[in-house]
């Protein structure tokens, strides 16, 4: 039998052989787990598409992220709350979450492309599909409802021909409907691009609609 001082050379190499073998098979095991990640979330996010409503427009147009969306995420990228904020800014700059910026902020913030879309289907604030140019909120919350918000909303749904969360075929108009915007003393409320509307009658829909599309 060789001494321990012979077989100790032996034993290092091997060891070190070993841990190059298993950081090898790591490496492999994280590559191949990186893409069922990457093919997982992008089945995840279509099928979350295709849930939508058929009635919503087909947007073909690539959307890439603006240098402004950029520095933002930048700034954010290794803050607590990062991905909502993240979130939130790019809703604000395009009125929506579109697919590729949310590839691309899973890949800048290094997180799972089905924990993005988790996020933004749990919120109700969040899109992923760019709404029509004049976005009609109708409030649903106590006071309005009481006052008669329902009916409000059936109107804009008869006079547009789309329901709740879709856009009219031409692009130009989506109905929403939304909780309380803290202004009770004028219900029903409809909000029409920021701007409010307050006592709202059913007579008075087809007015509302005709402005903004005067606008246009």
């Amino acid at each position: 039998r060789p001494p321990r001082s012979t077989l100790f050379p032996y034993t290092t190499l091997f060891r070190s052989f070993f841990d190059l073998c298993i950081r090898y098979k790591k490496s492999i095991l994280s590559s191949r787990l990186r893409r069922v990640q990457e093919s997982i979330d992008s089945i995840y996010w279509k099928q979350g598409e295709s849930a939508l409503s058929d009635t919503e427009p087909k947007k073909t147009d690539k959307v890439a992220i603006t240098p402004e969306l950029m520095a933002f995420i930048q700034e954010w990228k290794t803050k607590p709350g990062n991905l909502i904020m993240v979130l939130h800014r790019v809703q604000q700059t395009y009125g929506y979450i579109p697919r590729e910026v949310a590839f691309e902020i899973a890949s800048l913030l290094s997180v799972p492309l089905a924990k993005i879309y988790g996020v933004i289907t749990f919120y109700n604030f969040f899109k992923t599909v760019k709404g029509g140019r004049n976005i009609i909120q109708v409030c649903l919350g106590t006071a309005c409802y009481l006052r008669g918000g329902d009916d409000i909303i059936l109107e804009f749904e008869k006079q547009l021909g789309v329901g709740v969360n879709a856009t009219t075929a031409d692009g130009e108009f989506t109905i929403e409907a939304v909780r309380c915007l803290g202004c009770c003393g004028l219900a029903p409320v409809v909000v029409v691009n920021g701007e409010v509307h307050g006592k709202v009658s059913k007579a008075d829909v087809a007015k509302i609609l005709a402005t903004y599309r005067a606008k246009a």
